[in-house]
């Protein structure tokens, strides 16, 4: 294995899901030898789209005689550092990227980029809701939408609207974002960072890389580690906080149910927060962040208050989807970590009947703890990780029920709930033991719910 040559011609995709399947056809396009090889079955759309740009692939199999031949890997996010064949890639000294890298060298497009560990899809698609209401010519992808490769292929847009999560920061090392946004970072994803906090937070402040004086950096004043880490590094771009404690000079805040979004004094919007077509403390700072964005961008205030107004929230975040017999049914699986479940608990009204679990990524249930005991009537455990719930919880609600699929989860809140009760999935957990992921996890729950 050690003779084996580098093609420098070559490009290999590992994982051909959305993004691989996005960056072997960006990748074909622009006359690279492009194979593409996932260790589990490729979806029967992405195999379609691979043999209509006659690209080589293979499934449930890594061939590494071609693999760590290549002069350049793209790797799937999904895929961690510690698999076998990534070890032997990093061994050969193989340049491992990520799609938004890749991507990023073939357009010119201004792009604006949204990380964080929670808010940051909403903050994406609301951002990317004000653009196309403001007429501008703007694609969505990274973590959310079409992947951003092949729309670099395939379209001509004037502005990218990227969510961006810590695997994709990971592997990239050119890429700058115009527009920075950073919305919050909390314990996440530490199973795939040595359970090193320090080591997801440096991944997160990735989004600031290579910027200059002419790029805009937009963050949560109000998170105490993104103050912390700030004071650590060297920004260049021009800083644009947000916040509900403080009154912010140079970026927005809220101060008397109202934010006031304020860039150098020249573009001040002010909106009353129950005109917001999100309501919650997060959605607060979700809609500020991106009317920021917008405000940089020289976009008109009615046209970005419009936007803020109307926009239609997002699939499995907090999302109302029946009553039956007065218990409200709200699916909020896309809480994938403890921090997330935090701001469902906050803003949903009490007598809650909590649906929570899956596979924990070291989670600390501690912070939920008063909020449990001021609005969580009962629990139901679903899924593998049960355990540490229990321990966080027990004495403090009478009823802990464990439950084994998501049919006995919604069946079993149902049981336990009574009129004016709100029945809440929001599981702190990745969704893996039951599921493909939180969407997969957020429709079965809704089903299950029109079945009661």
């Amino acid at each position: 294995m050690e003779n084996t040559k580098i093609n420098k011609k070559l490009i290999v995709i590992l994982g051909a899901g959305e993004s691989g399947a996005g960056s072997a056809v960006l990748a074909k396009l622009k006359g690279f030898d492009v194979f593409v090889s996932d260790f589990g079955e490729i979806k029967t759309n992405y195999k379609e789209l691979l043999n209509k740009h006659n690209i080589n692939w293979e499934e449930k199999k890594h061939t590494e005689e071609i693999i760590l031949s290549a002069s350049e890997i793209i790797k799937s996010p999904g895929i961690a550092d510690k698999t076998p064949i990534i070890k032997k890639i990093i061994e050969k000294g193989i340049k491992i990227i990520s799609e938004i890298e890749f991507a990023g060298r073939y357009t010119n497009a201004k792009k604006i980029c949204i990380t964080g560990s929670n808010g940051k899809t909403t903050t994406t698609l609301l951002t990317y809701h004000i653009l196309k209401k403001a007429g501008l010519n703007v694609g969505l992808g990274g973590n959310v939408g079409k992947s951003f490769a092949l729309q670099v292929a395939e379209n001509n847009f004037d502005y990218y609207v990227l969510e961006l999560s810590s695997f994709q920061l990971d592997n990239m090392y050119e890429f700058k974002a115009d527009i920075a946004i950073l919305m919050n970072i909390t314990p996440d994803h530490l199973d795939r960072y040595d359970y090193k906090f320090e080591n997801y937070v440096k991944s997160k402040f990735r989004i600031l890389q290579n910027q200059t004086k002419d790029d805009y950096f937009i963050y949560m004043a109000d998170d105490l580690v993104i103050r912390n880490e700030i004071t650590k590094h060297n920004i260049q771009a021009q800083i644009m906080p947000f916040s509900v404690k403080y009154i912010i000079e140079n970026g927005a805040y809220a101060q008397n149910n109202e934010i006031k979004i304020n860039i150098n004094s020249n573009n001040y919007i002010t909106m009353s927060i129950f005109d917001l077509s999100l309501q919650g403390t997060h959605n607060t700072y979700n809609s500020m962040a991106a009317s920021i964005a917008g405000s940089i961008l020289e976009l008109r205030k009615e046209s970005i208050r419009e936007s803020l107004k109307d926009f239609k929230g997002v699939e499995h975040r907090l999302e109302p989807v029946l009553k039956v017999h007065g218990m409200q049914f709200i699916n909020d699986s896309k809480a994938t970590n403890v921090n997330s479940t935090w701001f469902a608990l906050e803003t949903v009204p009490k007598n809650i009947i909590w649906i929570v679990g899956g596979v924990d990524k070291g989670n600390d249930y501690s912070e939920l703890v008063n909020l449990v005991k001021l609005k969580v009537k009962a629990i139901v455990c679903l899924g593998e990780d049960v355990a540490k719930i229990h321990k966080a919880f027990e004495g403090i609600v009478k009823d802990i029920v464990d439950t084994k699929n998501i049919d006995e989860a919604v069946k079993t809140a149902y049981y336990l709930g009574s009129k004016g009760d709100n029945i809440l999935l929001s599981p702190a957990c990745a969704s893996f033991d039951l599921f493909d992921n939180y969407e997969e996890r957020g429709r079965k729950f809704k089903m299950a719910v029109r079945r009661l």
